[in-house]
């Protein structure tokens, strides 16, 4: 039986596609139960060892007194969109100069 909780259920949001750096300052606001499921999801799915080395240090912080600070719900740049956001295409591009010797798909200016 998989007592593993489900993706829908885990207090981060699209938690498999945070980057392993980010999840220090995002698990920062969770308290010890949320850590503690995000141990039992990543045990049962990823399995990956920097993760569970960042989520069980902070879950032994937790155990040791620590106390959950900041947003309960930390923010997800990655999952909202931020600095990686496509441009709408209404924002132009640097301009596109043809080479000095000519431009060699226009035939009325050949190469020399």
């Amino acid at each position: 039986m998989n007592d593993a909780p489900l993706h829908k259920d885990l207090p981060l949001p699209d938690y498999d596609h945070l980057p392993v750096g980010t999840l220090p300052t995002r698990i920062t606001g969770l308290s010890e139960a949320d850590v503690s499921q995000l141990v039992t999801y990543e045990k049962a799915h990823g399995n990956r060892l920097p993760v569970l080395q960042v989520l069980e240090q902070r879950l032994q912080a937790l155990r040791n007194g620590a106390e959950p600070g900041g947003s309960q719900t930390p923010p997800t740049p990655e999952v909202q969109g931020g600095a990686g956001t496509p441009q709408p295409s209404s924002v132009p591009g640097p301009p596109v100069n043809p080479p000095s010797h000519g431009d060699p798909t226009n035939p009325a200016q050949p190469r020399k």
